[in-house]
């Protein structure tokens, strides 16, 4: 009954979008844009007595004025009307409604508590499920359902639920720069009616998500959601990012969502007992969701690390071993292979992690680094392998810009061959708005685009990518043992 429910949602023949505006400063104009700026294809009704029309759409008072149905409400109105729109969907037959509309119980008033405990007995006794309120509702790239612009059109496999809307906005645009495309986000900020719960039991079973992320304020009811991701985590990563852990967080979060925080000490067990992925910041969740997305599962530990300098393959061997990982030495396979590719002097020298500094002049042109990660994908003596793409170091920009393009043109090969996970360390952190006309960093730009482009995973550091790659082979295994 839930999944047709929220199917309903997400397959609407019709969507009315209520409080409608001609004005492109509100969210009753955004809602009507970005249904024809993605392309949805049902009916789109303006609701508002106040405009004759928007964006070309006819416009009527009313719900009641539509002539024809209605299955999907958007509720821009005022919390003082939102009882008179839910008896005229009730009398339309409407099946959702998304309430965009806030000031509720998140405020500690207590008549706006009473009002919102009026709304969730109205729709309950019509049958009319909730999204929200005080949330941006529904991004669905399939159906051209959207809340934000700029979003990626393109589906992908990662399905979200979150209760802060400007969370879900600001990593829906950061994860897409990385890649990342969903199957179906809900922002559903109090959760009055479906939450978190409800959104892990509908995106476990839906066939167009294969990795979860939520980020959660509070949960209502816990022992629901614990079974719930206990069994969900059986087939699919859950990532989740906990808000209001502190003190002050929860009371930030009570005035937010009006999320209840309880003990983090009890939470993290709880997590832990149930199998779920926790991440610590929005960056985090980030990387965690691009690892798993990429990714094919990480089935071991041994990680072969090529690129950088002395300074940087040092780091990388600390950061990599601090998170878990084992710096596998060279074995008789691939030595046996640098006896029979390379020359006499790299026999017995090269070591993981491969330092390329120590390479001649000549072999910058010929992508040495990229044979000798080629040599580790091949091997079975590596569960992983990584390219650590070349930033920096005594070259002008017109060098550097050859020089990282050689490299990554031997990663998108070797991704498009190989069946060993296999991710780039590219450290972008310096690219500003004021760098692109820089030839150094633009250049590092388009290849980052193109590696996104082939679907390799792209990490800023190398401690970033081996905290969350480790977090996915710990899922693995886990999953593995049950």
């Amino acid at each position: 009954m839930l999944t047709e429910q929220l199917e309903a949602a997400f397959h609407p023949r019709s969507i009315a979008v209520a409080g409608a505006s001609g004005n492109p400063f509100s969210m009753g104009y955004r809602y009507v844009s970005h249904l024809i700026s993605y392309g949805y294809q049902g009916q789109i009704y303006p609701v508002t007595p106040n405009w004759p029309e928007v964006l070309g759409h006819q416009a009527y008072p009313s719900l009641l004025d539509i002539p024809g149905p209605v299955d999907y409400v958007i509720s821009c109105l005022s919390a003082s009307r939102v009882l008179d729109l839910i008896e005229h969907a009730h009398r339309k037959g409407v099946k959702v409604i998304h309430f965009f509309t806030g000031r509720f119980s998140e405020t500690g008033s207590e008549d706006a508590a009473r009002m919102e405990q009026e709304v969730l007995k109205k729709t309950r006794e019509y049958g009319i499920r909730l999204i929200g309120p005080n949330s941006m509702g529904l991004f669905y790239p399939r159906e051209g359902i959207s809340f934000a612009y700029e979003f990626p059109k393109e589906p992908g496999r990662v399905g979200m639920f979150m209760q802060s809307g400007g969370a879900s906005i600001e990593f829906i645009h950061y994860a897409a720069l990385r890649g990342t495309r969903f199957s179906k986000v809900v922002s559903y900020g109090n959760g009055l009616d479906l939450n978190e719960a409800d959104l892990l039991e509908y995106f476990a079973q839906d066939p167009e998500t294969d990795v979860i992320a939520a980020y959660i304020e509070g949960v209502k009811d816990g022992r629901r959601f614990l079974r719930v991701l206990s069994e969900t985590v059986a087939k699919k990563p859950v990532i989740i990012l906990k808000a209001g852990r502190s003190g002050a967080g929860a009371k930030a979060a009570a005035s937010h969502t009006a999320a209840l925080a309880g003990s983090m000490q009890a939470w993290d067990t709880a997590m832990r007992q149930a199998g779920a992925v926790q991440a610590s910041t929005l960056e985090d969740m980030i990387d965690l969701v691009v690892a798993f997305d990429f990714l094919p599962p990480v089935r071991g530990t041994r990680v072969g690390v090529v690129g950088g300098g002395g300074g940087k393959s040092v780091l990388s061997a600390d950061e990599w071993a601090e998170a878990g990982f084992d710096l596998a030495p060279f074995t008789e396979d691939i030595e046996e292979q640098v006896r029979k590719t390379l020359p006499e002097l790299w026999w017995g020298w090269l070591r993981n992690p491969v330092d390329v500094s120590i390479f001649p002049e000549e072999a910058f042109g010929s992508n040495l680094a990229g044979t000798i990660l080629k040599m580790m994908a091949q091997s079975p003596s590596f569960d992983l392998v990584i390219s650590n793409v070349t930033v920096g170091g005594p070259f002008s920009s017109a060098d550097l810009a050859a020089h990282v393009t050689i490299e990554v043109n031997g990663v998108i090969e070797l991704s498009r061959e190989t069946t060993t996970p296999l991710a780039v360390v590219l450290n972008t952190g310096a690219l500003g708005t004021d760098s692109f006309e820089d030839v150094r960093w633009k250049s590092i730009a388009e290849q980052k685009a193109r590696l996104v482009e082939a679907g390799v995973p792209i990490f800023t550091t190398a401690s970033q990518a081996a905290q969350a790659i480790y977090r996915v082979y710990q899922y693995h295994q886990r999953k593995a043992s049950l």
